[in-house]
């Protein structure tokens, strides 16, 4: 089926796994527990919030898997894989931005407080940027046959 696409169907494909990766790794993240909070760059309190047996950052990574699936079912959807949800062109622009601007951070970081640029910053927002790139440049070439 991926062979029939063509290159814009391709790029939206590619990016609705990305996003379905990304949901999978955050379940992966409630389930692997306060280490993984932590090797994921979730930051130091939600982990110790996690060893304490909260809930907290377990709804927190359940939503944000959730918006990542939804953001993969529009990937799918412009790509003609499967039906489309309402406002699908609004939602890929939206999408595509939100994830160019998060891979983008890193530059107003790195000038405002770089004391907060670390490895996970920096390999986090060049693996949201070509998210990004994915979508917008998809959404690009498939924009006269979406509706």
């Amino acid at each position: 089926m991926f062979a029939t696409l063509d290159f814009g169907q391709k790029l939206l494909a590619v990016g609705g796994i990305l996003s379905l990766i990304a949901s999978l790794l955050h379940i992966g993240v409630i389930i692997g527990g306060p280490d993984w909070y932590r090797l994921f760059g979730a930051g130091e309190d939600l982990a110790q919030l996690a060893e304490q047996g909260s809930f907290y950052p377990a709804l927190i990574t359940i939503g944000i898997a959730a918006v990542l699936a939804i953001w993969g079912w529009f990937a799918f959807a412009g790509a003609g894989l499967v039906w489309q949800p309402p406002l699908l062109r609004t939602g890929l622009i939206i999408i595509s931005a939100i994830y160019l601007a998060r891979g983008l951070v890193i530059l107003p970081m790195a000038l405002f407080v770089p004391e907060k640029i670390n490895s996970f910053a920096i390999w986090s927002s060049l693996i949201v940027m070509i998210y990004g790139l994915f979508y917008a440049a998809g959404t690009w070439k498939t924009w006269s046959s979406l509706s």
